[in-house]
């Protein structure tokens, strides 16, 4: 959408959400092609009126150039001509003025003075037409003991509630919409990928990651525990990876909720433009992380627009050890691991894959911005190791399932993955090295998953 109708739109807001209806606009938009069904199904669940014209507006704004006309038409064809009169003027007041047809009307200032201070002018608005000269009114001062005369303007204008003179915006609210719930109710709740590379060819020149599939089994039955639908694939070449993800992404997932695409692998430090990182095939090239979300974003699977996608990535961010930092003895966290401890590292590479395809850029300009409803949870910082128990598994996995275990049904996503930062943080490995995980976190709503019955053994 053009910046000037962005504009509008925002200056306006308040006006649309108290006079519109989205439940009209729905067939309207649809049809014009502005919004998806699964889109228009998100808005419906936002919430009340309010929330879902809320929410039409602000979704609007992304939708292209097209957006903004056939909203008009859709105002138009519902008969509410007052709301598209007041878009089309650009200004943000609250009822349409009664113009001659074609014709705008110039806003001028007039100088008036208020009944608290007669030697400080303010102004209100009037409106001339291109044709006329403006008209100084005749105004007498008045003392404060006596009432305000009205202005005899043609038309009383009604303030906008967010531009009341005298009054401002109240600021660090929480908006109800800012702290909804993604839809995590459907039955299975959606598709969860896990990749398991764990025996590298020796062209790859990659050690074999004992311990890996400890960490896949206990995610298969973890995520499987959270109403998923699990497949586990098991020592991909790159090219493959790429086959299993694009086979993923073509799948239908209008009756789900939410996909999950977890990385099992060695991995390495590689230049991107939105998320770090690569993990390598068993044969040894890489496919970058930024190529693995764009496999499920807009454009390439739109039957998951709108809907919340999760990777979960348990490989090296670069080979730099993290030797830590000196902490008071309170902070001082258990020496854990030893000399069964391994790393996930590969040296820095660069990628011979695009990072941002122009296939992308429609989807980031007629839908929501590209990394909307992506969350990227790595088990370490970008460019350094991630630690692997040859016995027990990795330092992240662990700690991701038993804080899964622990909390799934009463937290939400982030705050376990809060959870799984501080716990793996207290972590060393040979008595010396530390390891941070981290998010690129772009989801819009707080995520809880199902929790329905018990792990099997």
């Amino acid at each position: 959408m053009e910046e000037r109708h962005k504009r509008i739109l925002q200056r306006n807001r308040v006006n649309l959400v108290r006079g519109l209806d989205p439940s009209e606009m729905y067939d309207g938009l649809l049809s014009k092609g502005i919004f998806t069904q699964d889109m228009i199904d998100e808005i419906k669940s936002s919430g009340t009126r309010r929330d879902q014209a809320r929410q039409l507006v602000r979704d609007l704004e992304t939708r292209g150039s097209q957006a903004f006309p056939a909203l008009i038409e859709c105002l138009r064809e519902k008969g509410l001509h007052s709301l598209a009169d007041l878009l089309l003027a650009g200004e943000p007041q609250s009822q349409p003025l009664p113009l001659p047809v074609h014709v705008r009307p110039v806003v001028r200032p007039l100088p008036v003075y208020s009944h608290m201070d007669t030697d400080k002018p303010v102004q209100v608005v009037t409106p001339v037409y291109p044709t006329q000269s403006v008209r100084v009114l005749p105004i007498t001062p008045v003392c404060p003991s006596q009432s305000v005369r009205p202005l005899p303007t043609p038309t009383t204008l009604s303030p906008s509630p967010e531009r009341e003179f005298g009054k401002h915006r109240a600021t660090g609210r929480v908006r109800r919409d800012s702290i909804q719930s993604y839809k995590m109710d459907a039955s299975p709740c959606g598709h969860c990928l896990i990749i398991n590379n764990v025996d590298f060819e020796p062209q790859s020149e990659l050690n074999n990651r004992t311990g890996s599939n400890i960490d896949c089994d206990k995610l298969e039955r973890r995520f499987k525990s959270l109403n998923f639908i699990v497949l586990v694939k098991t020592n991909l070449k790159q090219k493959q990876i790429r086959q299993e993800l694009s086979a993923l992404s073509k799948k239908d997932h209008s009756q789900y909720d939410c996909c999950v695409v977890i990385m099992l692998s060695h991995g390495t430090e590689v230049s991107h433009n939105r998320f770090p990182g690569a993990v390598h095939g068993v044969d040894g090239p890489n496919v970058p992380v930024q190529r693995i979300t764009n496999y499920l974003n807009g454009q390439n699977c739109p039957s998951l627009q709108g809907k919340p996608k999760l990777f979960f990535i348990q490989a090296c961010g670069g080979g730099e050890r993290d030797t830590g930092f000196e902490v008071t003895p309170d902070e001082d966290g258990p020496c854990i691991g030893g000399t069964d401890d391994q790393t996930d590292a590969m040296p820095i590479s660069s990628s011979s894959d695009s990072l941002s395809t122009p296939s992308d850029e429609p989807d980031a300009r007629a839908t929501l911005p590209t990394p909307s409803d992506i969350l990227v949870s790595y088990s370490t910082f970008p460019g350094y190791v991630s630690w692997r128990d040859t016995k027990a598994g990795s330092w992240y996995v662990e700690t991701l399932d038993n804080i899964l275990e622990d909390n799934a049904a009463t937290d939400d996503l982030v705050t376990m993955l809060m959870m799984v930062n501080h716990d793996v943080s207290q972590n060393s490995a040979k008595g010396l090295y530390k390891q941070m995980p981290g998010s690129f976190n772009f989801l819009r709503k707080l995520l809880y998953f199902q929790v329905q019955r018990p792990i099997q053994a």
